[in-house]
């Protein structure tokens, strides 16, 4: 009886070791498997933290990629994942089906680019004006016309703006006869004018002037052929003609003849005297 006891337990601890042996290796799985995530729409994988994830490497195996490429994708956690919550979603990858294509609508309508044209902002205006001075007065007087086959030059004292234009005469009599030169930037200019050879200036041909936008300066310069016989400003006679004046050169003929009148009365009286010296008369 004693013995049929011990062979019954030998049999039964047999079965133990036995069930030991190949229990772990059918019914235990060798690693913990895990489903995986579904893409969504917008082609963004997400996982879930579960509890047990407190580390980025378990994260990053669990999800197949690197626990560089987890913390790419997930800027808001450290470096070890300490700060997760359980429950929290993280991106592990993103593109999703290769099968997910958005819907097709409509093609939109291009409309052409609207063109706007770039505004010379502070710009201004400069007229000048080459006279033939017919009177010599220095000042444009209205029968006195434009001289042709002149130059006008504008230019800028800092070099940012230089232009130089012919001067002519404008078949309408009634618009302004000088030379414009428009869309000029503001600043401090030189203006100059270049006469023809057989002009003579009456006036400076140069002039500066500062120009603030939206101003539109005019300037005159005068100048006078060289063959004109104009009497200049100034030299008119007392009558108020042209001239010499007859008044004048009456009372310089008068003081003429007096100096002569005197001239000869002290020849006069100065002879007896050099008589009476001579005759001894007259002591020295």
């Amino acid at each position: 009886m004693k013995i049929r006891s011990v062979v019954v337990l030998s049999i039964f601890l047999s079965a133990l070791v036995i069930l030991g042996i190949f229990l772990p290796a059918n019914a235990a799985p060798s690693s913990q498997q895990f489903a995986t995530n579904t893409p969504l729409p917008d082609g963004r994988i997400l996982y879930k933290v579960q509890p047990g994830d407190t580390s980025c490497i378990r994260i990053a195996l669990l999800n197949g990629i690197s626990v560089q490429q987890l913390l790419q994708l997930n800027t808001n956690i450290n470096a070890s994942c300490s700060n997760l919550t359980v429950g929290a979603l993280l991106l592990v990858g993103t593109g999703g089906p290769a099968s997910v294509s958005p819907t097709p609508g409509p093609s939109p309508t291009l409309v052409p680019p609207t063109i706007t044209p770039t505004p010379l902002a502070g710009t201004t205006e400069i007229c000048v004006l080459l006279f033939n001075d017919l009177n010599g007065n220095a000042l444009h007087d209205a029968n006195e016309p434009v001289i042709e086959g002149g130059a006008i030059s504008v230019t800028e004292t800092n070099g940012s703006y230089s232009k130089t234009l012919n001067t002519s005469v404008n078949s309408d009599p009634t618009a302004y006869q000088g030379t414009c030169f428009v869309d000029v930037p503001e600043g401090n200019y030189n203006i100059g004018a270049a006469i023809p050879d057989t002009y003579n200036p009456t006036m400076s041909l140069t002039y500066a002037l500062d120009l603030k936008a939206g101003d539109i300066a005019y300037v005159d310069f005068g100048a006078q052929a060289r063959d004109s016989s104009v009497a200049q400003p100034g030299n008119t006679n007392l009558n108020g003609g042209d001239g010499p004046s007859p008044l004048l050169g009456f009372l310089g003929g008068f003081l003429l003849l007096g100096g002569l009148g005197l001239g000869w009365y002290a020849l006069r009286m100065r002879e007896p005297q050099s008589k009476l010296k001579r005759s001894g008369l007259l002591k020295k």
